[in-house]
């Protein structure tokens, strides 16, 4: 098989046009660590605008990675989960996170 039939996976660049995009890399990580409401991932991200965390989260809701949940109490409480496909992101996010530990200067 030729290396050209196998360079280029379409799954793979979906994947890294979808994760790869500003701030949803840093939001999901601190999703994996439990971070669930939008203060709070607001707040663990630097520099992050409530638009912009508002854009991510419905873009990775639209993905299936993210899901909204809305608690009926008073005041209303909502929460952002990662689903079962965003929960297996886990090992794929750890591996970056060990590479810039070790690659990437402050």
């Amino acid at each position: 098989m030729d290396v050209t039939d196998t360079a280029f996976c379409p799954r793979y660049h979906k994947a890294v046009e979808v994760i790869g995009k500003r701030w949803t890399g840093a939001i999901v990580r601190a999703m994996l660590l439990d971070v669930t409401r939008f203060a709070g991932l607001r707040e663990v991200v630097p520099g992050l605008s409530d638009r912009m965390l508002s854009e991510r989260l419905k873009e990775l809701q639209q993905e299936g990675i993210v899901e909204r949940v809305v608690h009926a109490e008073t005041p209303v409480r909502i929460e952002y989960r990662l689903t079962e496909k965003g929960r297996e992101l886990h090992a794929a996010v750890y591996a970056l996170s060990r590479w810039a530990d070790r690659w990437i200067p402050l």
